[in-house]
Parts: C-alpha cells; sequence; structure tokens
C-alpha cells in the first residue's frame, strides 16, 4: 500500500493506539494470528459485524475522524441491543492508499469511540481496494439473559430509549445540500456522525424487557422486525412518539415522518412488560413509552383518534439511495 506497508500500518496506527491495551476480557489482542478471548464462567460471547461502504453507507467526501467513530458506533449498538458487555473489535480495511494524515485521524477518531464503549481493538486486516470498513464486536453476557427480537408478548408496552429521526435529517448537511447554522444542526450532524450506544440501557434491560433491537432501518422497519420474530402486532401511538426540537426545527411538518421512517439513530426500541416499567424508570434510564404489542401480526401507527396513519412499507436506506448508491 503505497509506501507504507501493511504491518508497519498496523503497528504505527492501530496497534500503538490505547484501545489495543491490555483490557479485561481480552488475554491476547494484537500480534498473534488470533486474539484469545477470556469470558468468566457462566457466561456467553455475543458477536456482530458490521461493514460500510463509502457511497453506499458514508459519503465519498467525509472526516476520518468523525467517520471512524461513526462506524464502531454503529456496530457496537448491536451489543447494546443483545443486552451485552463490551468486549473487544477487530478492524478490517480497505484503503485506496495509505494516506497517512486520513490514517491518523480515522485512528484517533476510532480510539475515542472504542474507549468511550470500553472496548479494546484485538485485530484485523488492511488491504488495497475501494473504501470498506468492517468491524465485528465482541461482548459477553450471562447464559440466558440475551435480549431477543422473539420475546414480545400481546400486554407489553413498547418503548424507545430517545428520539429517532435526527440522523435522517442530517442528511442534507451531510451531502452538503445546505449549510450548518446553529446549534439545532450542530446535534444532527453529531447524532449522524457520533451516535451514542445505550450499552447502559441495554444491560439495565437484561432481565426486564421481553424483546429489544437498535433502531438502525428506522422505528417502523425494525419494529416490524419484533413483530415478525414475536408472531404479534406492535402498535405505535403517534403522538407518544419524542420529537427532538432539533428535528421539528429542521423537518417542519415531516418530523413524524422522519421520527417513524429514517434510520441511523441506534437507540434501542424495546418490549416491556407494564409491571417491569417502574423498575427501569426508578434508575433514570432514558424509557419512552409510545406504544403497544396486541395480538395480531405488522406494525400499525395510529393518531390521537385512533386511526391508522401508517406510512407505506419501505425501510431506510442508510446514506445510499434506493438502488444502493450514493
Amino acid at each position: 500500500m503505497a509506501a507504507l506497508g501493511e504491518f508497519e500500518l498496523i503497528h504505527r496506527y492501530f496497534a500503538a493506539a490505547a484501545c489495543a491495551a491490555p483490557a479485561s476480557g481480552v488475554a491476547r489482542g494484537i500480534g498473534d494470528d488470533c486474539a484469545l478471548l477470556q469470558l468468566p464462567p457462566g457466561e456467553q460471547l455475543a458477536v456482530s459485524t458490521d461493514t460500510q461502504v463509502a457511497g453506499v453507507h458514508f459519503p465519498h467526501a467525509h472526516d476520518p475522524f468523525l467517520l471512524a467513530q461513526r462506524v464502531l458506533a454503529a456496530a457496537t449498538s448491536d451489543l447494546a441491543a443483545m443486552g451485552a458487555t463490551p468486549v473487544g473489535f477487530t478492524l478490517a480495511l480497505t484503503l485506496p492508499s495509505a494516506d497517512p494524515a486520513w490514517l491518523e485521524n480515522f485512528a484517533r477518531g476510532l480510539d475515542v469511540m472504542a474507549r468511550a464503549c470500553q472496548l479494546a481493538l484485538i485485530g484485523g486486516d488492511t488491504t488495497r481496494g475501494p473504501l470498506n470498513i468492517n468491524v465485528t464486536v465482541f461482548g459477553r453476557l450471562p447464559v440466558g439473559q440475551a435480549l431477543l427480537r422473539s420475546g414480545a408478548r400481546p400486554g407489553d408496552l413498547l418503548c424507545i430509549g430517545g428520539p429517532t429521526g435526527e440522523a435522517a435529517a442530517a442528511l442534507p448537511l451531510v451531502l452538503g445540500e445546505r449549510d450548518p447554522a446553529g446549534a439545532g444542526d450542530a446535534e444532527l450532524l453529531a447524532r449522524y456522525w457520533t451516535p451514542q450506544p445505550q450499552l447502559a440501557l441495554g444491560q439495565a434491560l437484561r432481565g426486564l424487557a421481553s424483546a429489544a433491537l437498535d433502531v438502525s432501518d428506522g422505528l417502523l422497519a425494525d419494529c416490524g422486525h419484533i413483530a415478525e420474530e414475536s408472531a404479534v402486532r406492535v402498535v405505535i401511538d403517534a403522538e407518544r412518539v419524542p420529537l427532538a426540537s432539533a428535528l421539528r426545527a429542521a423537518a417542519g411538518a415531516r418530523a413524524l415522518q422522519l421520527a417513524l421512517s429514517g434510520g441511523d439513530d441506534y437507540v434501542l426500541a424495546f418490549t416491556l412488560p407494564p409491571a417491569a416499567l417502574p423498575t427501569l424508570q426508578a434508575g433514570g434510564l432514558p424509557c419512552h413509552v409510545i406504544g403497544r404489542v396486541e395480538a395480531g401480526s405488522g406494525v400499525c401507527v395510529l393518531d390521537r383518534d385512533g386511526r391508522d396513519i401508517t406510512p407505506a412499507a419501505g425501510g431506510y436506506q442508510h446514506f445510499g439511495g434506493p438502488d444502493g448508491q450514493a
């Protein structure tokens, strides 16, 4: 890769980073053919892989410092959705060239998010080609306590861990279609580039929530996954969906539409028996009740008068358009 060899690249920008230091649960990190993880007795390993491609999941024109935070946060959010405690991650980078400035800033951003999530970098790979970033995260949790999509039951509450739609509202700013103006736009950009995985909430939901996932493809689409896997009907009360002030200011009348159908928010959506709600609220963790689970199938959105206002089906396309291209 240009004048910089693969092993020198790994050592200079990643193996020497603070997030690659020895960590709890990691018996052996970077330096051998495999990393070795050490789990306490009675715990399981949670594993998730996320791939992001330039021009599909993020724009070709980007800040590598922010991009690194985004890709690691997106992958780590899957651990939060399962209720797992983070352990480590691997990074596979396909790069057009070994640009020292890009690598330095990407590694710096990666280290910031890794330390915030208490994840250790334990290995990976580099190769040459169109920019492609693959992150595999590893977490641990007690046997039998993983949060799944298949446990929702009629009578459960539908909850989310915070507002949705802000990352989708940031797209005109990300694409340079309009310039940022004020604190509201800065908030939207932060939600897009530096989402914060809800790890503490996910761990608190163990033993309380009946089903959970993270909102990456849009609230409607992801609640549809719970409905399908649990064989239930999920009802969203439109007036109870939290709308951030920055979203209202940017989207106006389209705010609810973006909150329902926009993606890349990485907040948790979960179902909860009503009796468990006071326990969760007592912990001070974010929890907005936005609907309920009923017998039946599918997802519907009701207005305050009980009328069905469910938008037409269609998943969020992240950065790319319907054909997967920028």
